[in-house]
């Protein structure tokens, strides 16, 4: 059974998140459903897996999965025709690669990086409304960069991890988080650039939520050192809505997709 790798991009403002569920719909379906009318195997159940489950509300630019499929398909075709298929779902398929049987999307990736998009304006967004986290003052991005250096390198982030993680262990190491201040129309947007090999279940946006109360001046820089090393879920910052994240990117030991045509 020859191995796919799939670059995927999606909106996710109408999906419960990346995972299938029983009742409520998921990208994972709709990527399921599409390959459905192109694989029997797919048509009779069979799963993909993914290199992050991402929430509820929360966007993809760079989301990866694989797939085993029961026939061999010219990868630019596959993913032709899988975008057909997702019609009108907000889900596209940016790239297609066949990988080796060992390669897993999420078992074999180096790295994950999320973006965050934050707005600060007075008046409501119209064009990005549902694609970021709008806020009414702008932001101090100086002292946020301040806070966000307490975070990097390899910490216990009990603190910024949901009280329903399943990971294994709350120690992560957190290489970069990089904050953008670009200009909007009467306004001003930030952006948070976050990179490690794995997150916890709502790091990224416990995370964002927190350097935003730095940059309103409610907390001081060095409180963000000082809940990080109180390791309870009650020294975090409020937690951001989902619709300012973004799965942007998976690195692997080889891209898979080096040197590939997306699909139209």
């Amino acid at each position: 059974m020859p191995r796919y790798a799939l670059k995927i991009e999606y909106d996710g403002r109408p999906f419960s998140g990346w995972q299938a569920q029983a009742d409520q719909p998921s990208v994972q379906q709709a990527v399921e459903e599409a390959l459905g009318w192109l694989d029997p195997g797919f048509a009779a159940g069979a799963r993909i897996a993914a290199a992050g489950r991402t929430d509820a509300g929360v966007h993809a630019t760079g989301q990866v999965a694989h797939a085993d499929m029961q026939r061999n398909w010219d990868p630019f075709r596959l993913g032709e025709a899988l975008n057909f298929h997702l019609k009108p779902a907000p889900v596209a398929i940016l790239a297609v690669a066949e990988v080796p049987d060992e390669f897993h999307a999420r078992f074999s990736a180096l790295e994950r990086r999320y973006l965050f998009r934050l707005v600060a304006r007075r008046a409501p967004v119209t064009h990005l409304r549902g694609q970021v986290w709008q806020v009414l003052n702008p932001l101090d991005v100086d002292a946020m960069r301040e806070g966000a250096a307490h975070l990097l390198g390899r910490h216990d982030f009990t603190t910024f991890r949901s009280s329903i993680c399943q990971a294994q262990s709350p120690v992560k190491t957190m290489d970069e988080i990089t904050i953008e201040s670009l200009p909007l129309p009467n306004g001003q947007e930030y952006r948070f650039y976050l990179r490690a090999r794995s997150f916890l279940h709502n790091q990224v946006r416990s995370i964002v939520g927190t350097l935003e109360r730095v940059g309103a001046g409610s907390w001081k820089p060095e409180r963000v050192k000082e809940a990080l090393e109180a390791r309870d879920r009650a020294a975090c910052g409020p937690v951001c809505p989902p619709h300012g994240l973004y799965l942007s990117g998976v690195s692997y030991p080889q891209d898979p997709f080096a040197d590939r045509e997306s699909p139209g």
